[in-house]
């Protein structure tokens, strides 16, 4: 294995005893509006239309406040293996698992909004050292977006999806790793495809669970349940991505929420977890608060609401409709996604697929939704790849 190269630092999590205990007081002092006026309604879905209810953000934040343990999630991380360094001017800090096995080929997984590294600390060290010998193994790299986490926040615009992706290539060659793997979804889907795009040279392939097709394609020659999904697509952008117009337009005004709050940063994340999730009426039906709880602090103590929504003013809608990606890719439509692009305006842009997988279960955080399943798809996809590209 080459050796790494460039300015790389090793790098541990540990928030302070007083920030944590500024947290607890804070979320002690929330002030809390009334219940939403549909709070009458049974279990499911239609509970949750003026957005998270009172009863469930209050008892999350309980668990917050006096149950959930942030020393566990740094020490898993430390655990892990974190790193530093320095692009363009910009901190950039990611997790770094080197699998102990001689066939194992170096994989760059890239989270999204609002997620972070914390999606995939569950997954690293079975992608990594798998407990089946026969199963693929990986050096794994788990880098947080500019602006998210540990990694510095941008003091200029132009830290888009484009010149991250660039970033990730001179990151993973940094380490040693002239061609790799990536996998992704969410903004981490988006980049995964602009490092597909723009550098075939060094990508070996790809696995995401967004794809995003050229504009302008009809539904002509679609089957039924691939109409509904974009039919299903469309409303979501229509109805219910008033978020994305804010963090696109707004990104500062709602920062000030986002890091003065932790109550209100918790129920701008937390509304997505539920409403993006695979579940009938609470995303902890299927993802601990715990794990949740994990994303959401690492936001908080290092005062990332704002520096993070600003990926959609700098990206959002930005993709080039004339990119196209020309090395071998696996895509996974999960059900309960946000966004499903039809296998046939898929091929449009992504021209070598060469694994494609609508699973029965999961939603936009498959990785944390369904883990198992999760690390098998991308497993066997990662496989598929790389025997086409023999």
């Amino acid at each position: 294995m080459p050796r790494p190269t460039g300015d790389v630092e090793a790098f541990e999590a540990h928030a302070s005893d007083a920030d944590l205990d500024d947290l607890r007081a804070r979320l002690a002092a929330a002030r809390l509006p009334e219940a939403e006026t549909v709070h009458g309604s049974a279990p499911g879905r239609r509970r949750w239309e003026q957005g998270v209810p009172l009863a469930d953000l209050v008892d999350v934040v309980d668990y917050w406040r006096t149950g959930y343990d942030w020393r566990s999630f740094e020490e898993r991380i430390n655990r892990i293996g974190q790193f530093r360094t320095t692009i363009d001017d910009l901190g950039i800090h990611f997790l770094h698992r080197r699998s102990p096995r001689a066939d194992a080929t170096p994989l760059i997984l890239t989270h999204g909004w609002p997620g972070s590294v914390a999606e995939f600390t569950d997954v690293v060290e079975e992608l990594a050292d798998p407990e089946d010998a026969g199963a693929p193994a990986f050096h794994v790299v788990v880098p947080s977006l500019p602006g998210f986490g540990y990694s510095d926040k941008p003091a200029t615009t132009g830290w888009g999806t484009e010149k991250i992706a660039a970033a990730w290539v001179e990151l993973m060659g940094r380490l040693g790793y002239a061609k790799f793997l990536a996998h992704g979804g969410d903004w981490g889907g988006v980049i995964t495809t602009v490092l597909a795009g723009r550098f075939p040279a060094h990508v070996l392939g790809i696995h995401s669970t967004l794809a995003q097709a050229p504009p302008g394609l009809t539904t002509d020659g679609l089957t039924a349940v691939e109409r509904e999904w974009t039919e299903e697509t469309r409303d979501f952008w229509l109805h219910r991505a008033a978020y994305a117009k804010q963090q696109a337009t707004r990104p500062q005004t709602i920062g000030y929420s986002l890091v003065d709050s932790p109550v209100g940063l918790l129920a701008w994340i937390l509304d997505k977890f539920a409403e993006w999730s695979d579940t009938e009426d609470s995303p902890f039906e299927r993802i601990s608060r715990d794990r949740i709880l994990d994303d959401v602090t690492l936001y908080w103590l290092t005062g990332t609401g704002a520096s993070a929504a600003r990926i959609y003013y700098e990206s959002h809608n930005s993709l080039d409709p004339g990119l196209r990606v020309d090395v071998p890719s696996a895509i996974s439509m999960y059900p309960r996604d946000i966004e499903k692009c039809p296998r046939p305006w898929a091929r449009e842009r992504y021209r070598r697929i060469v694994r494609w997988r609508s699973p029965e279960a999961g939603g936009h955080f498959p990785s944390l939704e369904v883990p198992g399943h999760f690390v098998t798809d991308l497993r066997e996809g990662l496989v598929a790849v790389l025997a086409a590209d023999r």
